[in-house]
């Protein structure tokens, strides 16, 4: 009875650490299958955040209505004349310098030169005998057209001498002529002033050979200004050629006197693009009357420009070049990718101005890829105004 206790006893035993050994190798298995599962559930949510980008966006940044426009301009006077003989001979003398001011019609220089006088008085004498020819051919003539008249004579011989009468006229005019032009010889051995202004140069000196001509020919004797008037040119790039017209005020800045600027107005303009350069000549006149400025200076001439339709500026990064065009790309409220058409203005260098295609309240990816969709999912990482990109100096200087 004992033994049969004892073997019931140790089957319970037996069977009951089978079932343990079951337990623990089904609580192993299931642990085993739970862990995988949780792996790739973590792998799956890692791999569909990693498939959605991130991006940066911005704000379009809208620009003032004003801004200045700064460009380099040519300071001239607004009259200046090189000075040639229009005789030749040596200079006798001359009463102006380098640094004078001269008056229309003041003498600047005397030009010996003898044989254009002895040319006049030869070319004189040659008129009084022609005249005197001139004169008795006339008075024959006469009194050959009155003898006509009673038949004394005979009408062909009257002809001959009315002939030779109006041929007499016709010497007589010419040396005449010859007279006239030889005193205008005599006349530019001395040379005036053409206008008001100041002498900026002085090439010859007494007893130099003078050579009638102009510049390429004859040598160049003095050089004159008029300096209390100034003309700058100034040739505005395309962009804001049509914002600068006649009447617009304008500042011109001297870089060795930075704090102080001079008033202009642009009085006219060129009215065309050059093709080459892209840019329209433009003239500004600034008074002078105390010689301030210096006529062949460099200086600066900023524009105070007014546009009515101000718009908005992204930086270069923010733009894709598609075959269809320009496009910006958005995210919407959904941060789903938007493409939005845009129509680009002025370059600024790191921006560009939108002239159409954004309302302003739009948020901008910065550098987007090439691949970028329209529709995709994004993540919005960081908003930043101004990524790495300077503004554009609106209201400031636009160089």
């Amino acid at each position: 009875m004992n033994e049969q206790s004892n073997e019931r006893s140790t089957r319970k035993r037996g069977r009951m650490w089978l079932v343990i050994a079951l337990v623990v190798v089904v609580l192993l298995v299931a642990q085993g299958i739970w862990s995988r599962h949780s792996a790739h559930a973590e792998l799956e949510r890692d791999a569909g955040e990693h498939s959605v980008q991130t991006v940066e966006i911005i704000k379009p940044t809208r620009m003032k209505p004003t801004q200045d426009l700064v460009l380099a301009g040519d300071i001239r006077a607004f009259s200046d004349a090189p000075i040639f003989a229009r005789t030749n001979g040596y200079l006798k003398r001359w009463t102006a310098d380098i640094g004078t001011k001269v008056r229309k019609g003041q003498l600047l220089a005397e030009i010996d030169a003898p044989e254009i006088n002895d040319q006049l008085r030869q070319a004189r004498a040659d008129a009084q005998t022609a005249r005197a020819n001139y004169l008795l051919a006339k008075t024959t003539a006469d009194r050959w057209v009155q003898m006509a008249k009673n038949n004394s004579v005979s009408r062909q011989e009257t002809d001959e001498k009315t002939g030779d009468m109006l041929a007499k006229e016709a010497a007589f005019n010419a040396s005449q002529a010859n007279v006239s032009r030889l005193e205008q010889m005599v006349s530019f051995q001395k040379i005036y002033a053409p206008f008001d202004g100041v002498v900026t140069a002085r090439n010859t000196d007494v007893g130099q050979l003078i050579d009638a001509g102009s510049a390429g020919i004859g040598r160049e004797l003095f050089h004159i200004q008029d300096a209390t008037t100034l003309r700058v040119f100034v040739d505005v790039p395309q962009a804001y050629a049509r914002l600068v017209t006649p009447g617009l005020p304008a500042e011109l800045i001297l870089n060795e006197e930075r704090n102080r600027k001079f008033e202009g107005v642009t009085v006219r303009t060129a009215g065309a693009v050059d093709p080459v350069a892209r840019t329209m000549r433009v003239e500004v006149g600034v008074k002078n009357p105390s010689g301030e400025l210096l006529a062949g200076a460099y200086a600066q001439v900023r524009f105070h420009l007014t546009n009515a339709s101000a718009s908005y500026t992204l930086p270069g990064n923010a733009l894709l070049f598609r075959p269809d065009g320009v496009h910006a790309a958005s995210v919407d409220a959904n941060n789903r990718v938007k493409l939005l058409p845009i129509t680009l203005g002025t370059d600024y260098g790191t921006r560009v101005s939108i002239a159409a295609g954004l309302s302003g309240d739009e948020r901008v990816i910065v550098n987007p890829p090439d691949s970028i969709v329209d529709g995709a999912a994004v993540r919005i990482g960081r908003a930043n105004a101004t990524p790495g990109a300077s503004q554009p100096k609106q209201g400031g200087e636009a160089s």
